[in-house]
């Protein structure tokens, strides 16, 4: 159901609150032919949340997740960039709901830490054709009551946590899209306007790890060094004894 947006909702986005859906991703592929414009999808209930590459996404109820889905009229690359957008508007919005700037940093390419504990992911998902993407889907997690067992997370893994054990606050999911939506706009209009370079250096003065050792493994192989920077396209870059290397893709390790 659609309801009555906030005075301070950002302009020209919607909003859809559902009491429960397979999952936000799949319920925004579902209604991109029926959108006139950017539209949050939030459920508070998911009896199918999936992650990255497939991999199941623990939500227990209480805790946030919520999906942007947008035709952007991009190419593939400037579609991703959404990535950090979304980083940002998640940092954002932590700071809006818990007046703490200290405990939170981002992890590449799309995690959210607190206390050096993941409370928050992001996934993007695109469709198009020609290299161009015809919609584009940013799914959202927030741990905000509870998170995921340490035992049901792959080897190497960062702790799990959530915003009410490290914090003591308790946020309601609404009150966090209220925080989140308006966050992302502003993050959207700059990308938009200015380019990938002040989302960049915005991203980079929060990142997690930066100037220090960390492994990126990617589906061929590992690469450990010295985390530099984000390149232009936002690709990591990473600095060893023998060379410098670039990666536009890899799951991160500390």
């Amino acid at each position: 159901m659609t309801t009555t947006l906030p005075t301070d909702w950002p302009t020209g986005y919607d909003r859809v609150i559902l009491p429960e859906t397979d999952s936000t991703m799949a319920e925004a592929q579902r209604r991109v032919p029926e959108l006139s414009g950017p539209t949050w999808i939030l459920a508070f209930n998911q009896t199918a949340a999936r992650g990255r590459r497939g991999r199941e996404w623990v939500n227990p109820k209480g805790n946030f997740a919520a999906t942007l889905v947008m035709r952007p009229a991009l190419g593939a690359g400037l579609a991703a960039l959404r990535s950090f957008t979304a980083s940002l508007a998640l940092f954002d919005a932590f700071v809006a709901t818990t007046g703490r700037t200290e405990p939170f940093a981002l992890k590449w390419p799309n995690d959210v830490l607190l206390n050096g504990g993941k409370v928050a992911g992001i996934l993007l998902e695109s469709a198009g054709q020609g290299g161009d993407v015809s919609f584009l889907s940013i799914g959202i997690g927030v741990n905000l009551v509870a998170a995921p067992a340490a035992a049901q997370l792959e080897t190497r893994a960062l702790r799990p946590v959530s915003l009410a054990a490290e914090t003591g606050l308790s946020v309601d999911p609404l009150d966090f899209l209220n925080a989140l939506a308006p966050a992302y706009a502003r993050h959207e209009l700059q990308l938009s306007t200015y380019g990938f370079a002040p989302v960049r250096e915005a991203w980079l003065s929060r990142a997690a790890r930066l100037g220090e050792v960390v492994t990126a493994r990617t589906a061929a192989e590992e690469i450990s060094g010295t985390f530099e920077t984000i390149d232009d396209h936002g690709n990591i870059v990473l600095r060893n004894a023998t060379e410098q290397r670039t990666i536009p893709a890899a799951d991160i390790f500390f």
